[in-house]
């Protein structure tokens, strides 16, 4: 029997993780008889006083927030990390290490709109963004316990997001998260033996396959990738070769703000919903230390499989073997490119 990559089980490399991955593409056309999720209820007002990230209002914890009109940041006011210096010595064995951890948590209200999300922002306003997280990145970097600042967003409930308005978060510490630590050793490695980006040649060998491209401009891809493990994983990633936010000119801030705006409104026409996903940018450690290995990319994991009450389950398989997917890359390459540019919404109203 021939091989056929969009309906034979088979493996694939992950070159960032140094990990496998097992697609089983024939098994998208089981039947789907397991749990639904209920999806997000859409938000219809532009202020909600009993929200409290909106602008003007009390936090929980007290505080009142400014009346921001563009981004607002403040410090986490339940925050994963702390600031306080800690005196430890473990005298314990080997199998049982504990390393104190020191960082600092931050939120990012993206607008002060409580009822829209990237998707439904404009590229000005997604741009303001941007330079946010650019600031903050600069800023806690430059604090000589942070080695690592990590910006994230998690959107909709069945994410684990706690408030529907607007907004990411980060965290900024003192280690290099697991995660990060074998990206950093898979993008060292290949650096250190070939003297180029391994993202860098990757993005060029996808540009001219064409197979697994979802959005394309000057300065910014947005593919899925070979070795996407969700089944509408995207990776976000500049053409050319730095390593962190600091290196945007003003024209590929511009560029990102219009591929993440291009993505997120992708992704809410799929299955006409507010996309759910996690989301975060990968970029060079703060350690003081030069990283000519690292290339600035984004990573966009929304958890939706065939509908927008039907997600995918990381569990049995997948927690015991390694991961598994079931459509293939192109596949959803295909279906996300193929997707309108304009919001659903918009097209709804006319």
């Amino acid at each position: 029997m021939e091989f056929n990559i969009n309906e034979h089980p088979h493996r694939r490399f992950n070159p960032l993780l140094n990990e496998w991955i097992l697609v089983s593409p024939h098994r998208a056309k089981r039947p789907w008889q397991g749990q639904n999720e209920t999806p997000s209820t859409e938000n219809s007002v532009a202020h909600d006083e009993n929200c409290y990230l909106c602008a003007g209002n009390t936090r929980s914890n007290g505080e009142q927030n400014p009346k921001y009109d563009a981004c607002y940041v403040f410090d986490n006011d339940f925050p994963a990390l702390l600031e306080d210096d800690i005196t430890f010595e473990s005298k314990l064995n080997p199998l049982f290490q504990i390393k104190p951890e020191k960082g600092i948590n931050r939120v990012i209200c993206f607008s002060p709109k409580h009822n829209i999300t990237l998707a439904e922002m404009d590229v000005k306003e997604i741009e303001n963004v941007i330079h946010t997280w650019k600031e903050e990145y600069a800023t806690l970097g430059s604090k000589d316990f942070i080695n690592y600042v990590q910006i994230f967003e998690n959107k909709g409930s069945v994410m684990g997001c706690s408030n529907p308005h607007p907004h990411g978060q980060i965290w900024a510490q003192s280690s290099l998260p697991t995660q990060v630590e074998k990206t950093q050793k898979s993008l060292q490695a290949y650096f250190e033996k070939n003297n180029t980006s391994l993202l860098e040649d990757y993005i060029k060998q996808e540009l001219v396959a064409q197979e697994r491209i979802v959005i394309e401009n000057e300065h910014f891809v947005v593919l899925v990738p070979f070795w996407a493990t969700w089944p509408f994983e995207t990776l976000l990633v500049s053409k050319r070769h730095f390593g962190s936010l600091l290196g945007l000119t003003t024209k590929e801030s511009e560029a990102l703000a219009e591929a993440i705006q291009g993505i997120t409104v992708k992704y809410d026409n799929l299955f006409e919903t507010s996309f759910p996903y996690s989301a975060g940018i990968h970029q060079a450690p703060t350690d003081r230390i030069p990283h000519p290995e690292w290339h600035l990319h984004m990573h966009f994991y929304p958890p939706l499989l065939r509908s927008a009450s039907v997600k995918k389950f990381m569990v049995g398989y997948e927690m015991l073997g390694e991961a598994q997917r079931d459509i293939s890359p192109e596949k959803s390459a295909e279906m996300l490119r193929n997707l309108p540019n304009t919001h659903y919404k918009l097209t709804h109203k006319n």
